[in-house]
């Protein structure tokens, strides 16, 4: 009878597990996260995960720092299979078990058409549009996660230019209010732009810049059409949006063969008499450190756009989050990526960082905040580069940079608009082949 009850047991536990052996818990699986170093401070980081833990009881965080410089190439090895071989922290460590391999990957968000080419990202389109409101994110970090209207990477946060300015200067000239319009920015910029003041520090090579410009013009820095890219500098369109940057950069001293990190502009912005330049809103911080007199003399707004109704166009930077696609921990790496990029978490990081959040319509959480509110409202139309992994071919012998200078040198601006497009076509075709 007793051998009879000890096997109606182990049956009965059989369901849970081995007869003897019952559960004391749930399996406990390690999400591997690799973020960027700034990207997040280490507070944030700390809540995220206590916050995170709590509400999925069966997942340990591991959150791992990378650095940007090299991260391409650490990032096309865990994609390409080396889970094992790579090194998952900026620290150092063996790696020779794949521990620190990665299941969400932080990345720049013009960088995700590199990752996506090669088919080994996790196809993220159905939690985007059912669960995660993808209709909403701001362009500028969605539209290059894309591929065929399939969305792999998932914006994060955004980060833009702004036009930072000199308060004093301004009120010395007259001026009570920021431009509304393109037209009344000039204005405004010639008429600071007198005896030592310069109205506005343009570096003549600015392309990011430029590309707001022609955007707000209706061009674009290339097209494709039939799977095939070609530059398309020479449009009317872009060469109006040309023609408005050198208008503008005359206003200033600003150097026509060099861009905006050389020599730095927050530099020339602490040591001289400019009213106006062209910087995401953390420069201010830079200029201030240099010069601290101007301490609570900076303030920001939206480049402006050719009409009154909405702020111009400008290149949106910032960070996607994607999935390897061979990951072992694909339920739980799609948690962590809902988790940070959803409203409360998104928008608690944009106030610690004084970022923008991934929705327009979470522009609200930077409002009191001078600097990041002016970026917002610039994101609401933002774009990032053309959505090719081909584009940083272009990028590494910039023929943007070249036709710039030409054309504020006095060369014909149509004449070097051709030039420069078929050298992106070229660029284009050549990497893509």
């Amino acid at each position: 009878m007793r051998r009879r009850l000890l096997a109606l047991v182990c049956v009965s536990a059989s369901l849970l597990t081995a007869c003897g052996v019952l559960p004391t818990g749930t399996d406990r699986h390690t999400v591997t996260v690799w973020l960027m170093k700034g990207s997040a401070s280490q507070e944030f980081l700390d809540r995220f995960t206590e916050d995170f833990e709590r509400d999925h009881t069966d997942i340990d965080l591991d959150i791992r720092i990378q650095e940007w410089t090299g991260i391409g190439e650490k990032v096309d090895q865990v994609l390409a299979g080396d889970r094992a071989g790579a090194d998952g922290d900026e620290d150092g460590g063996d790696g020779d078990d794949g521990a620190g391999a990665p299941d969400v990957i932080e990345v720049g968000n013009t960088q995700v058409p590199r990752y996506v080419d090669h088919g080994r990202l996790l196809d993220l389109t159905l939690e985007s549009a059912r669960d995660w409101g993808g209709a909403d994110w701001l362009p500028g970090l969605a539209e290059p996660g894309q591929l065929r209207n399939h969305q792999y990477g998932i914006p994060w946060y955004a980060a833009n230019r702004v036009v930072v300015y000199r308060k004093d200067l301004f009120a010395r000239a007259g001026v009570d209010a920021p431009p509304r319009t393109r037209e009344e920015w000039l204005d405004l910029t010639e008429r600071l732009d007198t005896g030592d003041t310069q109205g506005i520090y343009l570096a003549g090579q600015d392309w990011y810049t430029l590309a707001g410009f022609v955007w707000d013009e209706g061009g674009e820095l290339a097209t494709e059409e039939g799977g095939r890219w070609q530059g398309a500098l020479h449009s009317p369109a872009a060469l109006r949006g040309m023609d408005f940057y050198r208008r503008l950069q005359a206003l200033g001293d600003g150097p026509a063969d060099a861009d905006e990190e050389h020599p730095p502009q927050a530099g020339v912005f602490a040591s001289e008499e400019v009213a106006q330049i062209i910087a995401v809103p953390g420069a201010a911080q830079a200029v201030v450190r240099q010069n601290p007199g101007l301490d609570g003399k900076l303030g920001f707004f939206p480049v402006p756009g050719r009409t009154a109704g909405a702020p111009g166009p400008v290149f949106t930077g910032g960070s996607d989050l994607i999935i390897p696609r061979d990951t072992d921990e694909r339920e739980g790496a799609i948690a962590v990526v809902a988790a940070l990029t959803g409203e409360k978490w998104n928008t608690e990081l944009a106030r610690t960082m004084n970022y923008v959040p991934n929705k327009a319509g979470l522009a609200e959480a930077v409002a009191g905040e001078e600097g990041a509110a002016a970026m917002a409202a610039g994101a609401a139309r933002g774009r990032a580069t053309p959505s090719t992994p081909e584009w940083a071919a272009v990028e590494s012998d910039n023929p943007i940079k070249t036709y710039m200078t030409k054309v504020l040198a006095g060369a014909d601006p149509l004449t070097e608009a051709r030039r420069a497009s078929g050298r992106i076509t070229e660029a284009l075709r050549v990497s893509a082949g």
